[in-house]
């Protein structure tokens, strides 16, 4: 983004900007339509950097124009979304490079991310809030929500000053305690749901003629692996033991054909 010599002006209208949308949005959970969350950063890095565009790129990258500090939140969030279109920058500050706006989006999640301080004028990492507004399916942004928390590995609603927190979300520390905890909670139950569906399956072949107990055995240590992922909160984990397991049903059941082909390839 280029820039200017005058570039106060421009300062104050995106702290204004900023002001208007966080100070009475507040958080948001449940939502049929978005889920708006709240973060406390505790580390400014990773440090990237954005083209002309916008468009983010690792640190160091030939063609870029400037520098932000990413942060742990906003890492953890692109993370969550998997595969994804490249995060553009749509606000930065000529100022303060951890203070800016970025989207991103997926198949099924547009995810927009601010960052800014909210005490200590932007003098410590700490000091910063980061606003995750995140658009799609509410059980896709319920992982999300998951994703994130369980790749910081703390409760990113819980603040360093909590009464700042408070006053800059609009949102009282039980509201924002809530939100996250609807949607990891709603999270953890499709999971679980998933875990109790491909468990039925492995009892509904047991004894059953033509199915390979090897498999079925193999498909209930996937599932026993993603019982103590989600009890880790580890949802990627979860995910890659259940992949596991559902392959391994199919190739059980004897009227998938895929069981029959893998028996005939290994000479059973």
């Amino acid at each position: 983004m280029p820039r200017t010599r005058n570039v106060e002006p421009r300062r104050l209208w995106l702290l204004g900007m900023s002001d208007a949308r966080w100070g009475r949005v507040g958080p948001i959970g449940l939502d049929p339509q978005r889920s708006v969350l709240f973060a406390q950063v505790m580390d400014a890095k990773p440090k990237m950097s954005y083209d002309e565009e916008g468009v983010m790129h690792p640190f160091g990258t030939k063609g870029a124009v400037d520098k932000v500090f990413l942060g742990d939140v906003a890492r953890a969030a692109l993370r969550s979304m998997g595969t994804r279109e490249p995060a553009r920058f749509t606000q930065n500050s000529v100022y303060d490079e951890q203070t800016w706006e970025l989207v991103c989006s997926n198949d099924e999640l547009e995810v927009r991310i601010s960052s800014r301080h909210y005490w200590g004028f932007g003098l410590f990492a700490r000091c910063f809030l980061n606003e995750v507004v995140i658009e799609g399916p509410l059980p896709t942004r319920a992982r999300c929500a998951l994703d994130i928390a369980a790749s910081l590995g703390r409760n990113p609603w819980e603040p360093t000053r909590v009464r700042a927190f408070e006053r800059a979300t609009s949102g009282s520390i039980s509201a924002h305690t809530s939100c996250w905890e609807e949607l990891i909670s709603l999270a953890r139950e499709g999971m679980s749901d998933e875990i109790t569906m491909l468990q039925d399956s492995v009892h509904g072949l047991r004894g059953l003629d033509g199915a390979s107990e090897d498999f079925l055995d193999s498909a209930e240590e996937s599932l026993d692996r993603a019982r103590e992922a989600l009890a880790d909160k580890n949802a990627p984990a979860v995910e890659r033991a259940l992949s596991r397991a559902s392959s391994d049903i199919i190739r059980a059941d004897p009227n998938s054909g895929v069981g029959s082909a893998d028996r005939e390839l290994l000479g059973d």
